[in-house]
């Protein structure tokens, strides 16, 4: 009698890299929504998660005004700029091939501080309105600028970081001039630029969102022209993509989100640095997943750094911009130190 043996099971099927990667982006999105939510509970009023949530969808809640007036344009000015300045650092990293850029590090934030405190000093400028176009051309100049000084094309990490601690330094030196001789403007400069969230207010969203909503569609357009340029020039144009549009699109970009969130919350150092990286390693180099990552991180560490300066000194509050430094200082210390820290990945 004839025995057939019965066919073999085919192994699991693995899960595709794209599923992973779509499933770390939603847990990362859940982790945003908890940073919200926190952001609307902690203040010198602690409400809890419940409260939080009655005030803002109910206008009779006892913590309505709290929620609403308060402490709500403030997470939503946090999530603007927290997309702005960690899309601005990847955008930088992917077009410099420099780890370690950053929009506050390179001097594209300086830059655009040292205009808008030319125009609160010098022209009396007072308002977000005036403020946004300064910006962006403090930081679209010091962009190109940097670029050219740095090398243009043959630009390599180090002298794209050398050229722009040299900017860093020298613009940061101009503000802190200009706020020591002008002390009738140093009052309104000194909360500015040490970089806050608490003096968000609804006009100042309405204005800042479209310029970063601009920023997030370029930037995510840029993704795969970025990702051919990584490979070289000559194969990036065998792939179709236009390197010199892209650079000049890439810096456009930076300078748009740059500008909008300086502009809005004044200079906030190492979001743009630190969250690429923390990307990196869930995502790989593959922009097209790495941008919308960091489009929903860099938010929730912000909001973060923002809820634990309320905490830390209370009841009075440390500035997000402050958090940021003490953070993100020893975190830069330990990326210069690996040796991986040189390159980008490929």
């Amino acid at each position: 009698m004839l025995v057939t043996k019965p066919p073999p099971e085919a192994p699991p099927a693995r899960r595709a890299p794209g599923g992973r990667r779509a499933a770390g982006l939603a847990a990362a999105t859940l982790l945003l929504l908890v940073a919200v939510m926190l952001s609307l509970a902690v203040g010198a009023r602690p409400l809890s998660l419940g409260e939080a949530w009655d005030g803002l969808f109910h206008a009779d809640s006892a913590a309505s005004t709290v929620v609403r007036e308060m402490r709500l344009p403030r997470t939503l000015l946090g999530l603007l700029a927290g997309v702005a300045l960690g899309l601005a650092g990847a955008v930088m990293q992917a077009l410099t091939r420099n780890p370690l850029a950053d929009p506050g590090l390179l001097g594209i934030n300086a830059g655009a501080s040292a205009a808008v405190v030319s125009a609160i000093s010098f022209l009396g400028v007072t308002s977000f309105t005036g403020f946004v176009w300064f910006a962006f051309a403090g930081a679209g100049a010091v962009a190109v600028l940097l670029y050219a000084v740095g090398g243009g094309r043959g630009a390599t990490p180090a002298r794209l970081a050398l050229a722009g601690s040299a900017l860093n330094a020298a613009l940061f030196s101009y503000v802190s001039a200009v706020q020591l001789l002008d002390t009738a403007s140093l009052d309104r400069m000194r909360f500015w630029t040490v970089g806050s969230l608490a003096s968000a207010q609804n006009h100042t969203i309405v204005r800042v969102a479209p310029f970063v909503a601009a920023g997030l569609v370029l930037a995510l357009l840029l993704a795969r022209p970025l990702n051919a340029l990584a490979m070289g020039e000559d194969a990036a144009r065998a792939l179709g993509a236009n390197p010199g549009r892209a650079r000049i699109a890439a810096i456009l970009t930076v300078t748009l989100l740059c500008g909008a969130a300086t502009a809005a919350c004044g200079p906030i150092v190492f979001v743009g640095l630190m969250v690429p990286h923390l990307v990196r390693a869930l995502t790989g180099p593959d922009l097209r997943w790495l941008f919308p990552y960091c489009a929903v991180l860099a938010p929730a560490l912000m909001l973060a750094a923002d809820v634990l300066g309320r905490v830390v000194a209370r009841p009075s509050e440390l500035q997000v911009g402050v958090v940021m430094l003490v953070a993100g200082g020893p975190v830069f210390l330990y990326f210069v130190r690996r040796p991986r820290a040189r390159t980008v990945a490929a």
